[in-house]
């Protein structure tokens, strides 16, 4: 199909020529940027990103998330960024399995993508697949990562509010990564609300988010799987979305801004590695006769001249 095409077609909200254009953009770059160019408008679909240790619920809490949205008639995308299979390199696709509910609804459209060890703990296709479910039409869409690394944490540049999502029993899990986790968040969920230490926990969480820049994040109590607390965080997503809504230029310009700089470092980091590998045999040729050290070879390679 040619490009122009499947860019009406994705216009037109076509699901095939969706599922089409995000293929493309996992596996074809340079067709990629001319798709997204066909596509391109102002953006409109309300982006949230939901991170958190693995294990804490976070695929049953947007299922339950994208059923408060589609009562409301609303269209929903979900990137759902899954390590890696070591075998192919592609996505090991239980997200798409847990979120099986939802699979015969033309308003969902759910998308399992490998990591492909991008630092930024999505791939760059999945910036662009965000582009894509926009213009597309979706109203919200869910970015979910694997896990509470630096590189999981970069979410929040592509979204335009983060849910961060936690579970009784991790205190030092939590403590341990404040620097990243406990600093990202719009609103903080404490999952499994109902087990032993879920009120400690949301008492912990308060007093690290509100030392952080004097920042106060929502802090709520859920649990995913009955439906307790639902209610509360739909009202703290939807007072973000609903400045979203009304054009709120903070919330559209750190999205657009992060989605430039992480796409322009992968672009960068591409070229680089070209020009390193190019380098590097070089540099390895005169190790091996003896003429440089290894710390050396590694230190021009690092300024590339």
């Amino acid at each position: 199909m040619h490009t122009s095409q499947l860019a009406r077609r994705i216009a037109e909200g076509d699901r095939a020529a969706l599922s089409k254009g995000i293929s493309l953009v996992e596996n074809q770059p340079e067709l990629a940027s001319k798709l997204l160019a066909l596509t391109r408008r102002p953006p409109r679909a309300f982006v949230l990103g939901v991170t958190g240790p693995p294990g804490t619920g976070k695929s049953t809490l947007i299922d339950r998330l994208v059923d408060v949205y589609r009562r409301k008639k609303l269209r929903v995308g979900v990137i759902a960024v899954d390590p890696s299979s070591p075998l192919t390199g592609g996505a090991l696709l239980g997200d798409r399995i847990r979120m099986s509910g939802h699979a015969g609804d033309d308003g969902v459209f759910i998308r399992s993508m490998a990591s492909r060890g991008w630092s930024g703990g999505l791939s760059r296709a999945a910036s662009q697949a965000v582009q894509l479910m926009d213009a597309a039409g979706f109203d919200v869409v869910f970015l979910e990562t694997v896990g509470i690394g630096q590189s999981d944490i970069e979410v929040v540049g592509l979204s335009h509010a983060v849910l961060v999502v936690l579970m009784p029993g991790m205190g030092d899990e939590v403590q341990a990564s404040k620097a990243g986790l406990m600093e990202v968040g719009d609103v903080y969920v404490v999952n499994k609300g109902d087990a032993e230490g879920s009120d400690s926990m949301v008492v912990s969480i308060l007093g690290m988010v509100r030392d952080t820049k004097g920042r106060s994040p929502s802090v709520i109590k859920v649990s995913a799987l009955n439906g307790d607390g639902l209610d509360r965080l739909e009202v703290a997503v939807e007072a973000i979305r609903s400045r979203f809504k009304r054009g709120d230029p903070s919330l559209r310009l750190r999205s657009a801004k992060e989605m430039i700089v992480q796409t322009a470092r992968w672009d960068l980091m591409q070229r680089l590695d070209e020009e390193a590998d190019a380098r590097a045999e070089g540099l390895a040729r005169l190790v091996v006769e003896g003429k440089l050290g290894v710390d050396e070879a590694a230190a021009r390679l690092a300024r590339l001249r």
